[in-house]
């Protein structure tokens, strides 16, 4: 599993750009609470994934969705977080979309571009 706790920290340069991004220009963060919103956060990850197993476990599901994150975030009070969290993922998903509607896109293009030259070749000979 786990060999040491600390693997479980999220990665700091995330930490520090997520609050950069929170706080005004010119705020600074000292390195043990940059620490402290690492762990805190962690834990509340981790928290919730758990939670959100036993919510998936209860109701026969091997994988946990975004729904189950969803209705757990609502049972343990945060129910504050969906509505952007909800937000966030439609985004999420159109973005995901998007990437994948372009590289079919160019794969079509590619492959409709390989079998054009493959005619002009027959017809040259």
């Amino acid at each position: 599993m786990v060999e040491r706790i600390e693997d479980l920290n999220l990665p700091n340069a995330v930490i520090a750009r997520l609050i950069k991004e929170a706080l005004p220009d010119g705020a600074s963060v000292s390195k043990e609470a940059r620490a402290a919103i690492a762990r805190a956060a962690s834990v509340f990850a981790i928290f919730v994934t758990s939670s959100s197993t036993a919510l998936a476990h209860k109701q026969n599901h091997k994988t946990i969705t975004a729904k189950d994150i969803m209705q757990t975030l609502t049972e343990l009070d945060f129910e504050s977080f969906v509505p952007s969290l909800s937000q966030d993922l439609e985004v999420y998903r159109k973005v995901v979309k998007d990437k994948k509607d372009i590289k079919a896109s160019k794969k079509d293009a590619a492959d409709a571009s390989a079998s054009g030259s493959g005619a002009a070749t027959e017809e040259a000979t």
